[in-house]
C-alpha cells in the first residue's frame, strides 16, 4: 500500500509540475498560443525578409557615416535632361556633283533628329539649373524633368565650353535646390554622393570617396587650347547620362558637377570626375550677369615641372610649373614673368602642376590682381600680375559683342541666323580690314563655324582657338545665302 502511494504521488508531482511549466511559459508569451495554429510556411516567412538597412521603425546605419540624409536632400534637387538635337547625316559627296545636281537632285547632308539626355542640378529656387555644355550642346530644345515627374521647357542663359559648363533655366517658382559648397575644403577620402540619370534611371544615387583633385584627363584640352580640367576624382559609380549631375559631400552640399567618366568601354570602370563648385560658381555667376564668362588669362605657355619634355633639365623643386613661353603683350610678360620660370604659387595657393594653376587664374576676372611665386636661377620672387582677358583687354566682356582679330571684327551669330542656317554657334565676320582674312578671300557675313575641324560657337571660342594654334589652319564657315566655303590660313 505504501508503494503504491508513493509511485501515485510521484505521478501527481510531475503532472503538477508540467502543468506550472506551461502556464508560466502561457504567462511570459502570450501569443504563444496564437502562433501554435499557424502552419511552418507562416513561421518561416515571419524569420524572412528581403535584404535592406532600414526596418519599419529606424534606419540601420554604420556609425558615423550616413547616406541617407544626403541622398534625401539631394535627389529632389537634380532633374533629367532630354535635349533634341539636329545632326548632319553625311550621304557621300563628289567634285562633280554641282554639275549634276539638276539631275540626281542635292546630295547635301540632310539634318536627322536625335535625342540626348542628361542631369542637372537646381542651384537656386526661382529656376537656375546647371548642368554640362556637352549635355546642351546643339539642343534645338530642351525639356527638363524634375524628380516629381512634372516637365517644362528650358532656356539656355549661357555656355562656357571651357569648363563644359551650361545654365539653363526653367519658368517656376519655390523649387527644391542643392546648395553650393567649397570644393576647396574636400579631402581625399571623404565620402561623396553622385546623384544624376544614369541610362535614364532616374534619382540615382551612388556612393563613394574622393579619390583625387585636381586631375587633368585631357578630355576639353582635346577640343580646346584653353580647356580648363581640374577635376575632384572619384569612385563614385557614373555612366552615360550622369553628365551634369551632383557630387555632394554627406551635407547635401554641392562640391562639383559629374562629367566624365575614364573608361575603356563607355561605361564606368572604376573613375569619374567632376568640376569642382568653386570653378562652377564662378562660371554660373558670369553667366547670370554678362551672359559670357569673364576669362582671366596669364598668357603664358606652361608644361608640368615633370613633364617628359623637361627630362634632362635640373630643377631645384619637384613640383610646380615650367613657363614654356610668355604671349607678347600679355599680363604674365608685363610683370616680368619669363621662359624657363617655375611658378610654385598663385596668391595663397601653392601649386604643383598645370590643373591647379588653370583652375585658381579661372577664379579670376580680367582686370584683378594676383600675386605669382616664382623661382628664377633657384631663387624665389613675387610679382604683382594685373590679369587680361584672351583678346588681352581688362574691360567686361559682354555677351554679343563685337571683337576685333587680325584686322577683322567678329561677333555672335544671333539666334535668329542659328535658326535659319540651322547652326549651332558660330563667329560673324561683321567688318573687315586689310588683313589676313581679306587676303584669303573672306568677306563680311561670313560666319565660321569650325577651325580645323574644333566647332566654333561663339567669338571668345574663335579667339581662344586661333591664339592657340600655329601654322596653317582651315576654316570652315557659310554666308547668309547658305553657302558652305572653306579657306586656308596662315595664322602664325
Amino acid at each position: 500500500m505504501e508503494k503504491r502511494q508513493f509511485f501515485i504521488g510521484i505521478i501527481f508531482a510531475s503532472i503538477l509540475s508540467a502543468l506550472i511549466s506551461v502556464g508560466g511559459y502561457i504567462y511570459l508569451n502570450p501569443n504563444s498560443s496564437a502562433n501554435s495554429n499557424q502552419s511552418f510556411e507562416e513561421i518561416q516567412s515571419e524569420n524572412t525578409r528581403f535584404s535592406s538597412f532600414l526596418d519599419e521603425t529606424e534606419y540601420n546605419v554604420p556609425e558615423g557615416i550616413n547616406f541617407i540624409y544626403a541622398a534625401e536632400q539631394v535627389t529632389k534637387g537634380v532633374v533629367h535632361i532630354k535635349a533634341e538635337v539636329e545632326r548632319d547625316m553625311p550621304q557621300g559627296r563628289s567634285p562633280f556633283e554641282e554639275f549634276f545636281k539638276e539631275f540626281h537632285g542635292d546630295r547635301s547632308p540632310q539634318p536627322r533628329k536625335g535625342q540626348s539626355s542628361g542631369s542637372g542640378v537646381i542651384i537656386s529656387p526661382d529656376g537656375y539649373i546647371v548642368t554640362n555644355n556637352h549635355v546642351v550642346d546643339k539642343a534645338s530644345e530642351l525639356e527638363v524633368i524634375l524628380h516629381d515627374n512634372r516637365s517644362y521647357k528650358a532656356k539656355v542663359i549661357g555656355t562656357d565650353p571651357n569648363t563644359d559648363i551650361a545654365l539653363l533655366k526653367i519658368d517656376e517658382k519655390e523649387l527644391n535646390f542643392v546648395e553650393f559648397g567649397n570644393s576647396d575644403n574636400a579631402k581625399i577620402g571623404e565620402w561623396v554622393l553622385a546623384v544624376g540619370n544614369p541610362f535614364n534611371l532616374t534619382s540615382t544615387v551612388t556612393a563613394g570617396i574622393v579619390s583625387a583633385k585636381a586631375r587633368n584627363i585631357n578630355i576639353l584640352n582635346r577640343q580646346n587650347q584653353y580647356g580648363i580640367e581640374s577635376f575632384i576624382q572619384t569612385d563614385a559609380a557614373v555612366n552615360p547620362g550622369n553628365s551634369g549631375g551632383a557630387l555632394v559631400n554627406l551635407s547635401g552640399k554641392l562640391i562639383g558637377v559629374n562629367t566624365a567618366i575614364a573608361t575603356p568601354t563607355g561605361s564606368y570602370a572604376g573613375y569619374s570626375f567632376a568640376v569642382p563648385s568653386i570653378l562652377v560658381k564662378k562660371v554660373v555667376n558670369d553667366l547670370k550677369e554678362y551672359g559670357a564668362v569673364q576669362r582671366a588669362v596669364l598668357g603664358v605657355q606652361i608644361v608640368d615641372i615633370n613633364d617628359p619634355r623637361l627630362e634632362g633639365q635640373d630643377f631645384s623643386v619637384n613640383s610646380g610649373v615650367y613657363v614654356a613661353g610668355t604671349t607678347p603683350k600679355s599680363a604674365a610678360e608685363e610683370a616680368g614673368i619669363k621662359e624657363k620660370d617655375i611658378i610654385i604659387k598663385i596668391s595663397d595657393k601653392n601649386i604643383t602642376n598645370v590643373a591647379e594653376l588653370q583652375e585658381q587664374i579661372a577664379r579670376f576676372n580680367p582686370g584683378e590682381n594676383v600675386e605669382v611665386t616664382f623661382l628664377r636661377d633657384g631663387k624665389e620672387k613675387t610679382v604683382s600680375v594685373e590679369l587680361k582677358s584672351l583678346a588681352k583687354s581688362m574691360d567686361v566682356v559682354a555677351a554679343n559683342t563685337s571683337q576685333m582679330l587680325g584686322g577683322a571684327t567678329f561677333e555672335d551669330v544671333s539666334e535668329e541666323e542659328m535658326k535659319e542656317l540651322n547652326l549651332s554657334g558660330g563667329s560673324k565676320v561683321v567688318e573687315i580690314e586689310d588683313g589676313k582674312w581679306k587676303d584669303i578671300g573672306i568677306k563680311e557675313g561670313f560666319i565660321i563655324t569650325a577651325v580645323d575641324k574644333v566647332a566654333i560657337r561663339n567669338t571668345e571660342q574663335l579667339i581662344s582657338t586661333l591664339q592657340g594654334t600655329k601654322g596653317g589652319v582651315l576654316i570652315e564657315g557659310v554666308y547668309p545665302d547658305g553657302t558652305k566655303e572653306y579657306y586656308g590660313m596662315g595664322w602664325q
